[in-house]
């Protein structure tokens, strides 16, 4: 008669754990977490960008190396936001992959473009993003990126 009491009471307990959420409201606020990232960016906000990071994040950014830890890549984050906002650069997401969630952990792909003030494409690539729920907020765990080579005519 235990055992059976207990295996309920197992039972309950898991049923009961995920109850609250929706796994497409664990969705939605990955996908806002992504969409803070770029806005946050293309604003010249890098603190605001390094915040959506855990403290233990890893940025893994195309021929540099992996960057551990929320205050490195908020420094990281600070060189490269001036970079773009001296070259007049912007970054889109096309098309923006749905975000997935399950429990306290979550992803979204996407592919980017990056163009500068006359608006013409300079880069673009794909990149996933790996999330953690933490305090009902969902922050980056791991950030990775690859770069497509884009031929641009020379700005005359």
């Amino acid at each position: 008669m235990r055992a059976p009491l207990l295996a309920g009471m197992a039972a309950a307990a898991l049923l009961g754990a995920g109850c609250g959420r929706s796994a497409a409201t664990d969705a939605a606020g990955v996908e806002a977490a992504s969409i803070a990232w770029k806005e946050t960016f293309n604003a010249g906000n890098p603190a605001a960008v390094t915040a959506l990071y855990a403290e233990d994040a890893v940025l893994s950014a195309p021929g540099k190396p992996l960057v551990r830890g929320r205050v490195a890549i908020g420094e990281y984050l600070t060189k490269t936001a001036a970079e773009f906002a001296a070259a007049g650069l912007t970054v889109t997401d096309a098309p923006l992959g749905a975000g997935v969630a399950s429990g306290d952990l979550g992803y979204q792909w996407k592919t980017y473009s990056i163009a500068d003030k006359a608006g013409r494409t300079v880069g673009s690539g794909a990149l996933l993003t790996l999330f953690r729920r933490e305090h009902g907020r969902w922050l980056i765990l791991a950030d990775t990126w690859n770069a497509i080579e884009t031929t641009v005519p020379p700005v005359q």
